[in-house]
């Protein structure tokens, strides 16, 4: 009888009076509080540690790249360049989960400041606005900040010290004396057309690869230095992520 069940959705076609029954009295509210308080830090904790786990990523690979590019004067400084396309990939992602992340940490924020806070030193009249808000996002989930600033926020915590980290070891690398396959040593960099020609990337000439990093890191350098519009969980103190 599968075929005749209908599909899963938001509406019904059910009475209202056949639904779960709310709460009837003030204890069975705070016991509904205290459960959907638990499972929020749950989903939160649970954004959280992916956003951990792209970190360690990250690291990871800067680790990785710098340990082959550096081992050894021969390696390509290519390598460098193509930790920092994975490096930019980690970050894209991180910054689509730092999404969902601030969802669920606005909310349990919203109860902590709004009833916990109130009931540990009540402060005030009692404002029923954090449950409006909270409600309104349990209806219809929305992102609360763009991926561009949600791109800008993790690039100014974690990443960009590994892009500063991969620009030092890129330009040590191309500025550094090179062994040929032969084994002989060809010496520092002594001029513009040296660092031009060690720069030189497959059939790209040495000038676009420079052009196109110092672009890349001009992009990097704005996104680092950003402020946002909003001060978002900075106007409530100074523990943020």
């Amino acid at each position: 009888m599968a075929s005749e069940l209908s599909p899963l959705t938001l509406e019904t076609a059910l009475p209202e009076e056949h639904g779960p029954p709310l709460p009837q009295s003030s204890q069975e509210t705070i016991n509904t509080i205290v459960h959907y308080y638990r499972g929020e830090m749950g989903r939160m904790a649970g954004w959280r540690d992916r956003i951990d786990r792209t970190s360690n990523w990250a690291i990871t690979v800067v680790a990785a790249m710098l340990s082959v590019s550096l081992s050894t004067p021969t390696s390509h400084h290519g390598v460098l360049l193509f930790a920092m396309l994975l490096i930019t990939l980690l970050l894209l992602i991180e910054a689509r989960r730092y999404r969902f992340f601030d969802v669920y940490r606005a909310r349990v924020r919203q109860l902590e400041r709004g009833y916990f806070a109130q009931v540990l030193s009540p402060d005030g009249a009692p404002s029923a606005k954090w449950s409006t808000s909270i409600a309104a996002s349990l209806r219809k989930p929305v992102f609360l900040m763009s991926y561009k600033d949600a791109v800008c926020r993790r690039l100014q915590r974690n990443y960009c010290w590994m892009y500063l980290i991969l620009l030092l070891a890129w330009g040590l690398k191309i500025t550094s004396p090179k062994m040929s396959m032969a084994g002989e040593f060809l010496g520092p960099v002594r001029s513009w057309s040296d660092l031009v020609a060690n720069t030189a990337l497959g059939p790209l000439p040495g000038w676009i690869v420079l052009i196109l990093v110092a672009f890349f890191y001009g992009l990097v350098l704005y996104g680092s230095f950003r402020r946002e519009e909003h001060e978002g969980e900075l106007a409530h103190g100074q523990v943020h992520v």
